[in-house]
């Protein structure tokens, strides 16, 4: 137990250290992302993939991606996506997948019409292979994801592992945002989401991962009984959710909260009186944490915090809409649906009708309107695979106890998000894994 603790304690250090180095000689972190990929590569084939090393690999990638593209160490855009894909898709050439998986299959499927509608729409002047890799990896990525976690065991200490390696990538963006803009005072002067305090990057993307780094430390100190542990992870918590609620992006902040509270309703429904009793009493201590945390931060940006969450501009006026444009977007593709409720407009033109009815040409920021929009009728049956499959594996495996909160992650995360990351896709995937008992009980596990 000490030799795991001492272990966690010194990749957070590192991680730590990873942010300084960010900022201090950017170009090495994409030598850093490298070897990182070499190393899983290595491990997944000398091992045949026999311990789920390409699920190790793929949380890493997953959760260093921002990070690298804040700093300019992603190789390209979409890289992350293609490595989980490659890694996950590499693991199951080993391991296969389960039979039982056979929805997601299905769901890759109905992604194939609407790239017959871009190859084949004459009209569509945006470069197809472009539109279709910034399009179609999130999904696909998806689609991966999930073929490779369903019904997959994996044991206790071995999800642990994955949650860890997650976790500290975050942890080096954290610290690199931390010493981007130290003082807030200098940087927060609206109530928009600010680039400054998320590290010079997208506060969108930021405070997603920052908020799910939030809900796994808070699960932890529900699964994991273990106070050295609890303490750092608390510690952790405190930063990560002043930093996330300093970025001014709500998608984020409000989507682990929602996991959070998901998270801990099931695990107060399954306990007994006094365990129950215990539980409301640390989440009682941590809500209290929480406030005083959104204390300093509003005092530290003179209540601006209070009027970005009350949607007021930095005078107190009431801003006319709550999405900052993302309804319109998405009432667009939702136009765009009924025109062509059958195959759809095609992966990709749903940003070219945008620029033809004169807004910008951006892209979508709701994965679910995209996919109606984009892939018709086929779009919502596949997003009807995503919302029943994991509902239907809980009937005979109820192992997994983080598959609402992840599910609800990936859900909410593309509502405000699209799939520009990869995270909620792989996030997605964690939500279908069978967590076994480890082979010797560890004393710090806690798992119902």
């Amino acid at each position: 137990m000490e030799t795991r603790f001492t272990t966690y304690i010194t990749f957070l250090a590192a991680h730590v250290g990873l942010g300084f180095l960010g900022i201090l000689y950017p170009p090495a972190i994409k030598y850093v992302l490298l070897l990182a990929i070499v190393y899983f590569l290595m491990m997944i084939i000398r091992t045949a993939n026999s311990d789920n090393h390409a699920l190790l690999g793929a949380a890493y990638i997953a959760g260093f991606e921002v990070f690298s593209r804040m700093t300019g160490g992603a190789f390209s855009y979409e890289f992350a996506k293609y490595m989980v894909i490659g890694f996950l898709g590499l693991g199951m050439f080993y391991r296969g997948f389960q039979r039982a998986s056979w929805p997601y299959l299905f769901y890759l499927l109905c992604l194939v019409p609407g790239v017959l509608m871009s190859a084949i729409n004459l009209s569509f002047n945006a470069q197809i292979g472009n539109a279709l890799g910034f399009n179609l990896s999130g999904p696909v990525c998806l689609g991966i994801s999930a073929l490779y976690g369903y019904q997959n065991p994996i044991t206790q200490q071995r999800f642990k592992t994955v949650i860890e390696l997650l976790i500290y990538p975050l942890v080096a963006t954290v610290t690199y945002v931390i010493l981007y803009a130290p003082s807030l005072e200098e940087v927060i002067t609206g109530t928009g989401s600010n680039f400054a305090a998320s590290g010079g990057f997208g506060p969108n993307q930021v405070s997603t991962v920052i908020g799910l780094g939030m809900f796994l430390l808070f699960s932890r100190l529900f699964t994991l009984k273990d106070r050295l542990y609890n303490l750092v992870d608390l510690f952790l918590l405190a930063v990560f959710t002043y930093r996330g609620l300093a970025t001014f992006s709500r998608g984020g902040m409000i989507a682990a909260i929602l996991c959070m509270a998901l998270f801990l309703i099931y695990f107060l429904l399954k306990a007994d009186g006094l365990e129950r009793m215990k539980w409301l009493v640390k989440t009682g201590v941590l809500s209290f944490l929480f406030l005083v945390i959104w204390s300093m931060v509003s005092l530290t940006t003179d209540g601006l915090l209070d009027k970005r969450y009350a949607n007021q501009d930095a005078r107190g006026r009431d801003k006319a809409t709550l999405t900052t444009g993302r309804t319109q977007l998405a009432n667009i593709e939702l136009d765009a649906f009924l025109q062509n409720p059958v195959l759809g407009v095609g992966v990709g033109k749903g940003k070219e009708l945008r620029a033809e009815q004169g807004l910008e040409a951006t892209a979508s920021h709701n994965e679910i309107s995209r996919l109606f929009a984009e892939h018709g009728s086929f779009g919502i049956l596949a997003l009807l695979i995503l919302l029943i499959a994991p509902l239907v594996m809980r009937f005979t495996d109820r192992s997994n106890v983080y598959v609402y909160a992840f599910v609800a992650f990936w859900f909410l995360t593309i509502n405000h998000s699209a799939m520009r990351i990869a995270m909620p896709a792989f996030i997605y995937g964690l939500a279908l894994l069978q967590i076994i008992p480890n082979e010797e009980t560890s004393p710090e596990e806690s798992w119902p």
